[in-house]
This record gives C-alpha cells, structure tokens and sequence, in this order.
C-alpha cells in the first residue's frame, strides 16, 4: 500500500510522519518525501483514518487522487533537486526530468500543474530556487557568483536580476536586511 502525502519537504516531515505511523502502530512503512510505503498487511480503516488526522494536525495531508498526488510528485521532485541537491550545481532540463521522473507528457502536467497551483511549473522552480539563494545567502559561505553557479544561473547578474524580481530586493539588500537583525552573542 502507498500513501502520498502533501507537504513533506524535508527531514524532519520524514521524521514526523514516521513518528505519527509508529505510535499508531505501523511499524513497516518506508516514509520518503511526499511518500509512505507500507510493507505488507494494510493498516485497518480507523488506523488509517487516525493516521490522516494525526497528519492534518501536523500540516500534512494524504492525496487520494491522481492529479493531486501527480502535481505533489513534481513539487518534490523540485524541492529535492533544489534542496536536498548533494551534486554541487542545481543545472537541468527540467521538463526532461519531470517527464521522465513521472512518465506523463510534459505537456499535460505542465497544463495540469498550472491549471491547479494558479502558476507554471518554471514559476515554481524560481521561487524554490530563489528560498534556496536566501538560505545561501544567510548563511555567508558563499560569493554571489559561487551562488549563481550552484543554482544553475548563467551569471550573477541574472540572479540578482531575478532575486530582486521575486523579492523586491536586490541580493546585497538581503544580505543587509540580514546583518541588521543579528545580534552579536556577548549582547544577548
């Protein structure tokens, strides 16, 4: 049995989703992101019924039609790819990818995608990618360009271009913003 959930974008959803399946029992579950594999008997109907309350109340939510989990499917796929990228660069084709990750033309999901979300699939990829440069940003280990190539921007100024797009703001606005609500730890 696989259950697909809404709204897991990280480890900790993993973690918490794995907690709520354990303390009503199922043990056998391989839990991914947007995902919950169960091995072997199914749960009963009141402990599945229980599971999806436990989750609602975490924020989550299990997807029982089809068009609903295709579009979860290429939003985790996007937040995996941006997020939870251990390759260095974020650089592809991206309708490539989605198509062959979800083996549906791209086409349709792209039109199922944009009908449901209200934006295109690139929209969401830009403003996932956009979080991710925030989160670099905060961070401070990285130069702008080192930035720009890691997210598979063709050079610091399109990045900027684009940040500021997005959030009104250019990178080094941001990065100002930031230092100006730090405080040094011998003042805390």
């Amino acid at each position: 049995m696989v259950l697909y959930i809404k709204n897991m974008v990280c480890q900790r959803c993993i973690m918490a989703v794995k907690n709520e399946a354990e303390k009503l029992g199922i043990q056998n579950a391989e839990i991914t992101l947007g995902r919950m594999k169960i091995q072997g008997k199914e749960p009963e109907p009141p402990v599945l019924e229980s599971l999806k309350t436990a989750l609602r109340n975490l924020g989550f939510e299990i997807i029982d039609d089809k068009k609903s989990r295709l579009i979860e499917r290429v939003k985790t796929l996007v937040i995996e790819k941006i997020h939870h990228n251990n390759e260095g660069e974020v650089r592809y084709n991206w309708s490539e990818l989605i198509a062959n990750d979800l083996n549906y033309e791209y086409n349709y999901i792209s039109n199922l995608f944009s009908s449901v979300e209200g934006i295109t699939i690139e929209q969401f990829i830009i403003r996932q990618k956009i979080e991710k440069v925030k989160e670099l940003l905060f961070y401070d280990e990285l130069t702008l360009s080192e930035i720009a190539y890691r997210m598979g921007y063709s050079s610091d100024a399109y990045l900027s271009n684009q940040f500021k797009k997005i959030t009104g703001m250019t990178p080094g606005q941001f990065r100002k913003l930031l230092d100006k609500n730090r405080n040094a730890i011998d003042l805390l």
